[in-house]
């Protein structure tokens, strides 16, 4: 039990970061986070004999939080949302959190599970691909597919290319 506690004091706020980006919302990342300790404490003895404990942490935590989202709308549904964080910052650069995390938000998970692992775990791709058991031509896949959402979600309209007005007309007096 102490080498699983320390494994569990090492890795617990990376565990919590992931399922946070995972699932956008501070009470689900602390649920997927303990059921995962929860299923690697249930099989220690194994999990501590790998290589990599953490990444086999990881993938328990992906696949539960995947679970999270099949289940989702047959268990709950959300009455309230509110938000209590305060900064003291610029709020331009608030806003602009918020539409990037909003936008990463609306991706399906699968795409949403690949960005997170790259961008925010910084996982290579081989990595990912172990983690989400695909392989790693679907993993550019997804990846790909979830830049060019987010490109598109988070083009600024003066980026986007301008639409024609169609042939001019004269207007005769």
């Amino acid at each position: 039990e102490d080498r699983f506690t320390a494994f569990v004091d090492a890795n617990s706020a990376t565990l919590f970061r992931t399922a946070y980006l995972m699932s956008g919302d501070y009470q689900r990342a602390e649920d997927l986070l303990q059921t995962t300790l929860v299923r690697v404490y249930q099989h220690w003895t194994r999990i501590e004999a790998m290589d990599r404990p953490v990444a086999y942490a990881r993938k328990v935590l992906v696949n539960q939080s995947t679970s999270w989202w099949r289940r989702r709308s047959s268990h709950e549904s959300p009455v309230l949302v509110r938000d209590d964080r305060s900064w003291d910052g610029d709020i331009d650069d608030i806003a602009e959190h918020e539409r990037v995390w909003a936008a990463v938000l609306s991706l399906p998970p699968r795409q949403r599970a690949v960005t997170v692992l790259k961008y925010y775990e910084d996982l290579s791709e081989a990595e990912i691909a172990a983690t989400l058991d695909m392989a790693p031509g679907t993993v550019k896949s997804h990846g790909h597919a979830a830049a060019r959402t987010l490109a598109m979600l988070l083009a600024e309209p003066t980026d986007l290319p301008a639409v024609p007005a169609g042939p001019a007309q004269e207007v005769t007096p």
